[in-house]
């Protein structure tokens, strides 16, 4: 991918701070009109990354290019084209939602005619319309997080960063949320967003998977689920942990995960173990049902590549 047609690029990033290498050689390149996701638990080094990217943190090493901006030489010049929208956005919350609007709108120089039609359409695909005069410290968790994401946008960026934005959010105003990204995509706006939720994963054009710093994949989601070894298995259960108990062992099993209410298990080959399984809970007693094949998740991935293949691990 040529430079010339990415919206970020970066080339063996790194950031340590004392005793933590937080961010490990990272390489990526977003285009414009691109949803990118950086996708992890918690120390992943998804928020180094993005304030990294943000120019709120200089690299100790690696380069990052963003909106065309050479974050580690120009990153105050890059900062007018650039969005970054932390874990806590920092709404007024003595303001009513109009009025954060109209002070980031001033704060970015965007001109009023231009201000009242952009606040309204972000305004609209976040189904707040008829909250302008309410005060932001009066809104919910996740009506916040739409304001400050409208807040985020007033400007017309070129690039957003948005560090786990749907943490902790409603379902609805999730989907709303998600609503006003993709309405985005037309604008040629590249969006990087980190997320701890890796169903989130499949809502982005691409996936990076983070683990202490560095990338282990990095595929459109449907790619990504390709680099999974074996098989993955459901099994529905009334008592999940006894199935993870007696079948982590299991001959041909590489992993479980914890499921809702039944475990998925990675296994070496479906057709074979399948049987062997079902055996295997009638001895020891299990109650199950639904035992099958399904299709593997990002995040089935994800466990079988970080734990060893031999932990179970809840989601």
């Amino acid at each position: 991918m040529s430079p010339l047609n990415s919206a970020i690029r970066t080339s063996e990033l790194t950031k340590c701070f004392p005793g933590v290498l937080a961010v490990d050689h990272l390489s990526f390149e977003v285009t414009p009109g691109e949803i990118f996701g950086l996708v992890g638990p918690d120390g992943a080094g998804k928020t180094t990354t993005l304030r990294m990217l943000a120019g709120v943190l200089t690299p100790d090493s690696g380069s990052a290019t963003v909106a065309g901006f050479d974050m580690v030489r120009d990153s105050e010049a890059a900062k007018a084209h650039i969005s970054y929208m932390p874990q806590r956005f920092g709404l007024y919350e003595d303001l009513t939602v109009d009025e954060n609007i109209r002070f980031y709108a001033d704060v970015f120089g965007v001109p009023r005619s231009d201000r009242e039609q952009r606040a309204r359409r972000l305004l609209e695909a976040a189904n707040m319309s008829q909250f302008g005069n309410r005060l932001a410290g009066k809104l919910s968790g996740g009506m916040k997080q739409k304001l400050g994401l409208a807040c985020a946008l007033i400007h017309r960026p070129r690039v957003i960063l948005l560090d786990e934005p749907t943490n902790g959010v409603d379902p609805v105003s999730r989907r709303d949320f998600w609503h006003i990204l993709y309405s985005l995509l037309g604008e040629g706006i590249a969006i990087v967003m980190s997320t701890a939720y890796l169903d989130e994963a499949e809502r982005c054009h691409r996936v990076a998977l983070l683990h202490q710093g560095r990338v282990l994949f990095c595929e459109t989601p449907s790619e990504l689920k390709k680099n999974l070894r074996g098989a993955v298995v459901a099994v529905m259960s009334s008592d999940p942990r006894g199935l993870r108990a007696v079948l982590a062992s299991a001959e041909g099993v590489l992993n479980v995960v914890l499921v809702g209410d039944g475990v998925h298990l990675v296994v070496d080959n479906a057709e074979r173990r399948i049987p062997e399984l079902r055996a295997q809970m009638m001895a020891a007693g299990l109650p199950f049902e639904n035992l099958e094949q399904v299709a593997p998740s990002i995040e089935d991935l994800f466990v079988a590549a970080t734990s060893g293949g031999d932990e179970g691990r809840e989601r």
